[in-house]
């Protein structure tokens, strides 16, 4: 049984901070990316937003991955890093960051739309996110982690995508990665018994068509599909009677 660290108050008053600090980050991002832009200018604001809020990127230096974000486009799934590449219009761009504050952790991923792309790829992008609501209502004292896993699952592959299944949700808190894993797929009413005071980062990913099915690039950390892939994810804590989404 996974040994699942329980946040004490202060320590999750920290994360809320954590959390608004990032949530103003994707904001502004989201306000910000066009086409034509530099990935790598996405990441530079990204910073440079975290350091003047007295805290640090969590993934940049994280295993040694260079960047403060990852930044993954179109048949990217996860962990594609910023630099000279241009954004284009019709792009779906996957932005995830991590932020540090008084040595506590949140993680959060969105997926934009650049410009315009078709009503198939649109639905594939809400559908994803529509994933995310989904299984963070299952969030509550006594519920079985696989309840969430399970809504992620059939909330997707009932709308014709899939699935990633080699890449999952995570505890959060000193760490960016604790315990529990969380899988993507799943059956209702099986594995841990979440308990007030669990923060996890919950995290679909998908790809448009049947298979789910992923391969490294060269880079040692981009992870790619073989269709559009899209990624959303917040953190979230669990209560007695729900869930708060701190980042």
């Amino acid at each position: 049984m996974a040994n699942v660290p329980i946040k004490t108050q202060a320590e999750i008053e920290i994360m809320r901070k954590s959390g608004k600090i990032l949530r103003m980050v994707l904001n502004t991002l989201e306000e910000k990316i066009e086409a034509g832009m530099k990935t790598s200018d996405l990441d530079e604001l990204a910073e440079k937003l975290i350091l003047e809020n007295d805290a640090t990127p969590s993934f940049k230096g994280y295993q040694g991955f260079p960047s403060t974000l990852c930044i993954s486009i179109n048949e990217e799934v996860v962990h594609g890093i910023p630099g000279d590449r241009l954004i284009q219009d019709g792009d779906i761009v996957g932005v995830d960051c991590g932020v540090c504050y008084k040595g506590l952790h949140t993680d959060s991923a969105r997926t934009f739309i650049v410009g315009k792309v078709s009503d198939d790829v649109n639905f594939f992008v809400k559908t994803t996110k529509r994933a995310l609501q989904k299984s963070i209502k299952k969030i509550r004292e006594g519920a079985k982690l696989g309840d969430v896993s399970s809504t992620i699952q059939k909330t997707i592959e009932q709308r014709g995508f899939s699935v990633v299944r080699s890449c999952t949700g995570h505890g959060i808190g000193y760490n960016v990665h604790e315990e529990p894993e969380i899988l993507n797929y799943g059956k209702k009413g099986e594995g841990l018994t979440l308990k007030e005071g669990m923060v996890l980062a919950i995290e679909p990913i998908s790809v448009l068509g049947e298979s789910g099915k992923t391969y490294d690039e060269d880079d040692g950390w981009t992870v790619k599909a073989h269709n559009l892939s899209a990624h959303f994810e917040h953190t979230v804590l669990v209560t007695k009677k729900g869930s708060e989404i701190l980042a």
